[in-house]
């Protein structure tokens, strides 16, 4: 799916003169606190590996030439960007060498030696008190010296001069542009600033022209690989005739059906059943808008979970729809500098027109969330976008408990940015559906799922915290985390990993082909996955790992591999993973690749909480 999804934004891009994509973001997502959350790929290294390699090859193709219906991608950002201290974007990033080769350089090292990424970002952040515009050793001796980068290395936006303005590595823009270009940066983004005084710094002897044709080659070579000395124009007509087709109007549909997530089905109230409703309440602040999210333009059609619904039922049953409450005044800018929080007295108003809809209809449904405003990139002082709770924001829990009142059976479709702590809807609704952002056909997907033309199977791709209190949540702990609260449950309100079907999955006959392996060695684990319900889903069998004893202190389990597979009901599969060396493999002490002799337990299960279990030795031969 990732790769139909980049393939078809490749096709797009490029046919409008578009060569260098700045995506996608490899950053592991570990605070959901930080607003650029929602550009992750979750909170797991080995997930956000196999999302980026997948992403990358489809943008890029088989390489290592880029034809016209591919661009060169960016990773981003380069390193440890996704764990900011405090949750605010571009905070420092505290974080040993092994935390940094265990967490957060997994996904960028994959980008590099499976995808042959093209093009890297540097981040604003630093690590250990050195910023990655002016890292050597980030840039350098691990990029290109140890993983063999050999691409271009561009600045985030203002980058460089954030080394003078914001960090105080340099003395002034003059100066951070040498650090920057000595480090290994070789284009400046968004326009020269910084590097406009790099002619005057070779011809005054402070920077040597070596450093400049090494940055000079590595953009040429990229120019060749894209074919622009070759075919530097567009052809209009095209980039007009292949935007937003019907086939990628289907992928996108695809996208959002396949996204959405079913944390609660309380008497499996889902799917709905059309024949038995007359009348659907649609109530919510984002019952009416197709949330694209960050750094998304308009893309000239928005199916709103309204009109997914109105256009699933038709003449067969009454829609009635009601905002409910707002969450911002202005609905979501992502690019505005403020935004203004509802106001209680017209919030009042809302949720007694909601109530009054509901009390009319047989059953309803209330999305709610976030918005472009509650979640966004921070990049000033006076344009934030973290959060320091993850309630639900404004009167939208209030509006829910309004809706809940009146008796009628309430679904609740979450849209945002990120997880929420929204522990009276997990506790209260009759169902709860997780969307994220679904993209312009969202009501398409939405609509599919809850009439049962689409069994959901999608899984959570970070956990989900009961309150701020409990940050950093993420599932890959280390044993000594998490002891407990006093007054509260430490354990998270919906765990990575998990989601819900409208049918049921048994796991059985866990075994592995050889229970004893060396160090090099290999083995198979199989699993047998049954659909026990009565309707035809999906499931994605979870294997994580876990080293009983080691030399360094290792996550409590950690997600190695994923299978989705498709079941009719009654339908039994055999599920098969190798356990291979970079499976158990860590950096040890010396801070080298290993795999330590001794006991490992490999767990198989729908979620990282519910897995079965089966113990192999690694031993010396």
């Amino acid at each position: 799916l990732v790769t139909k999804v980049f393939s078809t934004a490749a096709i797009e891009m490029r046919a409008r003169g578009g060569q260098l994509a700045l995506g996608p973001n490899l950053d592991v997502g570990r605070d959901p606190r930080w607003g650029r959350i929602e550009e992750t790929y979750g909170e797991d290294p080995y997930l956000v590996s196999r999302m980026g390699v997948a992403a990358i090859r489809a943008l890029q193709g088989t390489g290592p030439t880029i034809d016209g219906q591919h661009i060169m991608a960016t990773a981003k950002h380069y390193a440890a960007h996704g764990q900011p201290e405090g949750g605010t974007n571009t905070a420092p990033a505290n974080f040993s060498e092994h935390t940094l080769r265990e967490v957060f350089f997994p996904s960028f090292r994959a980008a590099v030696v499976e995808a042959g990424i093209g093009s890297v970002m540097a981040s604003y952040n630093e690590i250990d008190g050195m910023p990655s515009h002016a890292n050597k050793w980030l840039l350098n001796d691990i990029l290109r010296k140890e993983w063999g980068f050999d691409g271009i290395v561009v600045s985030d936006y203002n980058g460089i001069e954030e080394l003078d303005r914001i960090h105080h590595v340099a003395a002034n823009p003059e100066d951070a542009a040498i650090k920057a270009i000595k480090a290994g940066v070789d284009i400046e983004l968004p326009d020269p600033a910084a590097y406009k005084s790099l002619i005057k710094h070779v011809k005054e002897g402070r920077l040597p022209i070596s450093i400049i044709d090494r940055s000079v080659r590595r953009n040429l070579i990229a120019k060749f690989r894209l074919g622009l000395f070759e075919h530097p124009y567009v052809d209009v007509d095209a980039a007009a005739a292949v935007t937003n087709t019907p086939e990628h109007q289907a992928i996108a549909a695809q996208a959002a059906r396949e996204s959405i997530v079913l944390l609660k089905n309380e008497g499996n109230i889902l799917p709905l059943n059309r024949a038995k409703i007359r009348t659907i309440a649609v109530i919510g602040p984002n019952a009416d808008r197709a949330h694209l999210g960050g750094y998304s333009d308009e893309p000239g059609r928005r199916i709103s979970v309204l009109d997914g619904i109105r256009a699933k039922m038709g003449s067969e049953a009454n829609v009635v729809y009601a905002q409910g409450c707002q969450i911002t005044q202005e609905g979501g800018n992502w690019f505005a500098d403020r935004a203004e929080l509802s106001d209680p007295a017209v919030d009042a108003k809302l949720i007694s027109q909601a109530v009054t809809a509901a009390n009319g209809a047989d059953v309803a449904l209330v999305v709610i969330g976030g918005n472009e405003d509650t979640n966004k990139e921070a990049w000033a002082p006076n344009h934030l976008g973290d959060r320091d709770n993850l309630d639900l924001i404004g009167r939208q829990e209030e509006l829910v408990k309004a809706i809940i009142a009146t008796g009628k059976p309430t679904i609740v479709l979450v849209i945002s940015g990120g997880p929420l702590s929204m522990n009276y809807v997990a506790a209260n609704a009759s169902a709860l559906l997780q969307g994220f952002y679904l993209g312009q056909e969202t009501g398409v997907g939405v609509a599919d799922v809850l009439f049962g033309d689409y069994n959901p199977a999608g899984k959570l791709p970070i956990s989900y915290p009961r309150s701020v209190g409990q940050l950093p949540i993420y599932y890959n702990q280390k044993p000594s985390a998490k002891r407990g609260y006093v007054f509260a449950n430490k354990e998270p309100l919906f765990p990575f990993g998990y989601g819900l079907s409208y049918t049921t999955f048994a796991y059985s006959n866990l075994f592995v082909s050889e229970a004893t392996i060396s160090p090099k060695g290999k083995t198979t684990v199989k699993v047998t996955v049954t659909n026990t319900g009565d309707r035809a889903g999906d499931e994605i069998v979870q294997l994580y790992v876990r080293q009983q004893v080691s030399s360094i202190t290792r996550p409590v389990k950690e997600l190695k591999d994923f299978r989705r597979i498709s079941l009719a009901a009654g339908e039994s599969k055999v599920v098969e993973f190798k356990i291979t060396p970079d499976k158990l493999a860590y950096y040890g002490p010396k801070m080298k690749l290993v795999v330590e002799p001794g006991k490992f337990d490999i767990m198989v299960g729908p979620s990282s909480v519910r897995n079965q279990k089966v113990v192999i030795n690694v031993v010396e031969k």
